[in-house]
């Protein structure tokens, strides 16, 4: 069984960092899905993160992908379009992108 990212990680800079990454390099309209985050991460990071797969760190990534966009850092976007800064991570079912703020 997979363990759970802790909610208080201080290793979250890894995939903050790589968030960044992301975002620097697509230029807008560019986009890509939080997964290609996790997956890039290896093995070691993966270990480092406490976690035994890319997909336990889905909900950090998405919850770290709405900190960039309250920051103002980055869109989030689902079926192509912007969503509004007043919905929250908790309204979204569904796969989402992210691209940088232009």
């Amino acid at each position: 069984m997979a363990t759970r990212l802790s909610e208080t990680c201080n290793d979250c800079e890894i995939l903050t960092d790589r968030l960044h990454r992301f975002l620097s390099a697509r230029e807008p309209p560019k986009t890509f899905c939080p997964s290609e985050v996790a997956r890039s991460l290896s093995a070691a990071e993966l270990k480092e993160l406490g976690v035994e797969e890319w997909r336990d760190l889905m909900p950090k990534i998405r919850e770290l992908a709405w900190e960039l966009r309250d920051a103002g850092e980055a869109e989030i976007l689902q079926k192509g379009e912007p969503l509004d800064d007043g919905v929250t991570i908790c309204d979204i079912k569904g796969p989402i992108r992210i691209r940088r703020h232009e």
